[in-house]
């Protein structure tokens, strides 16, 4: 009986570990803080207009392989971000919206931050239709597959195209990101992962 005891207590001391959330503090939006095979790097809260009107908290997942290897101990430094953008590894952006937008409000907003990335950049444009409120775009770059794009549970086909990935991911991680503290969030959780 002890042993059943002692293994139910384990057993439920375990199960916040794999249940864990972790919420955007000014929408209580929550994210899984892991993600299959990644961890949740941080979240953020997009904000457009001086009237900072909130438009989607968005978390970013990178694999847990370059977690303990690439990114490793470089929490704090810009290696991280340039890593995060141009890195070959596994990682993600969740967007959850919690506002409706157009698309020609989506696709207006990326177009302003890619400029003119080449010929990829209105295939994926294209992409993007009215979101409302409540629901996802997911953005991932998949070594050896490429850029995987998921607008409201529907699958856009995959754009092989390095270079235009690190673009996409340079909007929110870049050297001009679209916002400087969603940068910031994006990597908040950094310094525990990366020790």
């Amino acid at each position: 009986m002890q042993r059943l005891i002692a293994f139910l207590l384990l057993l439920f001391a375990t199960v916040p570990a794999f249940a864990q959330k972790i919420a955007e503090p000014k929408t209580g939006v929550k994210f899984a803080a892991k993600d299959g095979d990644g961890s949740l790097l941080g979240v953020g809260l997009r904000t457009k207009t001086m009237l900072k009107v909130k438009v989607y908290a968005i978390g970013l997942y990178a694999a847990d392989t370059a977690i303990a290897g690439p990114l490793k101990g470089k929490a704090g430094t810009l290696e991280l971000y340039t890593q995060l953008v141009n890195g070959d590894f596994k990682k993600k952006v969740v967007m959850k919206f919690v506002r409706d937008v157009s698309a020609s409000q989506i696709r207006d907003a990326f177009r302003e931050s890619l400029k003119n990335t080449g010929p990829r950049m209105e295939q994926w444009l294209a992409y993007f239709n009215d979101i409302r409120s409540g629901q996802e775009i997911v953005i991932a770059w998949v070594p050896g597959a490429g850029l995987e794009t998921k607008v409201a549970g529907a699958d856009k086909p995959v754009i092989n195209d390095k270079g235009f990935a690190s673009s996409v991911f340079g909007i929110w991680l870049g050297d001009k990101p679209v916002q400087d503290d969603l940068k910031q969030g994006l990597v908040s959780h950094a310094p525990e992962l990366l020790k």
